[in-house]
C-alpha cells in the first residue's frame, strides 16, 4: 500500500537527472540523513552535492521501480538501478538491484538508506578486481 508520499519519491526518482536536482528538495527534510554501502551523507545541501558529482560521473543512471510499500512513516522501496560509466564495464550498461528504506516526518524523508551490493554495482566492474572477486567467488562455490 502507498501513499502519496511514496508516489512523489517514485515519480521523481524515475526522472531525476543532473538537470533537475531541485526535485530533490520537494522530498527530502533539509535535515535528511541518507545511507548507502559507500557513503553517509547528512544534509539536503551535501545531498545534492552527492547527486551532482554522481550524475557528472555517468554517462546515463536511471531507476526503474519495481514496487513499494508504506506502512505508517516508513517506506520501503524496491528497484533496478541502469547506469553506465565511461571507466566500468567497457562504458557498457551496468544493472544493480536494490532497496530503500524511507523514514518521513510529517510529507518530508528524514532517513533514507539504500541496500545494494557493492560488489555489483562497482567492484566486479574494475578490470583488476573483477578478476580477484570472480577467483573468490569461484573457490567459495567449490
Amino acid at each position: 500500500m502507498n501513499d502519496l508520499r511514496t508516489d512523489k519519491f517514485i515519480e521523481i526518482y524515475q526522472k531525476l537527472s543532473k538537470d533537475n536536482l531541485h526535485l530533490l528538495d520537494d522530498i527530502y527534510d533539509p535535515d535528511i540523513q541518507f545511507v548507502d554501502p559507500f557513503h553517509q551523507i547528512n544534509g539536503l545541501v551535501d545531498l545534492h552535492n552527492y547527486f551532482a558529482k554522481l550524475y557528472q560521473n555517468v554517462t546515463a543512471c536511471h531507476f526503474d521501480i519495481s514496487h513499494a510499500v508504506t506502512v505508517n512513516d516508513h517506506a520501503f522501496v524496491y528497484w533496478t538501478m541502469f547506469y553506465r560509466h565511461p571507466k566500468l564495464n567497457r562504458g557498457q550498461q551496468i544493472e544493480v538491484e536494490g532497496h530503500s528504506r524511507l523514514t518521513y516526518v510529517a510529507d518530508k524523508i528524514i532517513a533514507h538508506q539504500d541496500y545494494f551490493d557493492g560488489g555489483a554495482l562497482l567492484y566486479r566492474h574494475i578490470p583488476i578486481l573483477s578478476s580477484i572477486i570472480k577467483y573468490i567467488d569461484k573457490k567459495a562455490a567449490q
